[in-house]
């Protein structure tokens, strides 16, 4: 009914909607250009102290952030997107709600030289987990830091990846940590400061909780915690470290597999760091990150620690594995 009181002109109506209509299509697409497509998370694009540690690679890690207090390195942690990092709760005992005494500084490989490709940004808000109890050794002592403002992406600064449902982190898996932390008890990493990485295999939750038993009803490890490192002692993360990620390889691509957070000294025997786990807190990450990207298996190909399960179900029954 409306259309047929401008009959007149309709001809002029039908031209005026077709030019408003390819006006927005024009706008929408310009819209479109202005978002840019998070990159791929978990990729490094490689470029031509952990105690006993070794020397990362420049952009081997782009996701790992020094969490800077009144200028200083204090933790590590790792980005999620371009306003998020993930790190450990007890970075911020005491002083959660003085955001200003933080900043976040990205894509710098030697702390002593970050170079100018690198970034540094404030600390909107600190957001722990609600159940962390700001006790040494807690469980989920995990925290979410919203920065100031987007960050740039680029080769030294991309987001790493969060495990999705389809893996699993079995024992002597290996994976990789990263920080800048001291390179033994009471020992700084000395200038430049490089980024140190360790090759760590994951350890049995079992065999970390009776090594870390405290008695009748105190295990010291929790449902949400990875232990991983060697037994044998002298590798291992320490100060400085807290925060940092564990970062296991799936299918080429990196995934936060934990967060650097307790142990008992610094390397030494028969006491292996302790990490929270991400599977474990994924759910509220989620809830509380957007855009955080999850990655895991492929459709058709079979998650490695289901194999090891079925294996070790084979041998126990004394008959080959599948």
């Amino acid at each position: 009914m409306l259309l047929s009181r401008t009959s007149p002109a309709r001809g002029g109506g039908r031209l005026r909607m077709l030019t408003s209509l390819l006006l927005l299509a024009i706008t929408a697409t310009i819209n479109a250009a202005k978002t840019p497509v998070p990159p791929a998370c978990g990729k490094p694009q490689q470029l031509n102290r952990i105690v006993g540690g070794e020397d990362s690679a420049d952009a081997e890690w782009p996701w790992v952030v020094s969490i800077q207090k009144n200028g200083t390195h204090h933790c590590a942690g790792s980005l999620l997107t371009n306003r998020w990092v993930v790190t450990a709760a007890h970075c911020f005992k005491d002083t959660l709600n003085k955001p200003t005494q933080f900043s976040v500084l990205l894509g710098a490989w030697q702390l002593g030289n970050p170079g100018l490709r690198s970034q540094e940004v404030g600390i909107a808000w600190v957001q722990p987990h609600p159940v962390y109890s700001w006790k040494e050794g807690s469980r989920a002592d995990i925290a979410l830091v919203r920065l100031e403002h987007p960050i740039q992406f680029s080769e030294r600064i991309l987001p790493i990846c969060l495990p999705d449902y389809s893996v699993h982190f079995p024992p002597n898996t290996d994976c990789w940590i990263a920080g800048w932390g001291s390179i033994s008890d009471g020992v700084p990493l000395a200038r430049p400061q490089t980024l140190q990485k360790l090759k760590v295999p994951i350890i049995d939750s079992e065999i970390c909780g009776r090594l870390y038993w405290r008695g009748a009803g105190q295990g010291a490890i929790t449902e949400d915690m990875l232990c991983a490192g060697y037994l044998e002692g002298e590798r291992d993360a320490c100060l400085g470290d807290s925060g940092g990620p564990l970062m296991c390889q799936v299918e080429d691509t990196w995934l936060l597999a934990g967060i650097i957070s307790w142990g008992e000294g610094c390397a030494e025997r028969n006491r292996p760091g302790v990490y929270i786990s991400l599977s474990a807190h994924r759910p509220w990450v989620q809830r509380i990150v957007q855009g955080v990207q999850l990655r895991g298996h492929s459709r058709g190909s079979q998650p490695r620690g289901l194999r090891i399960r079925r294996q070790t179900a084979a041998a126990a029954r004394g008959a080959p594995a599948a």
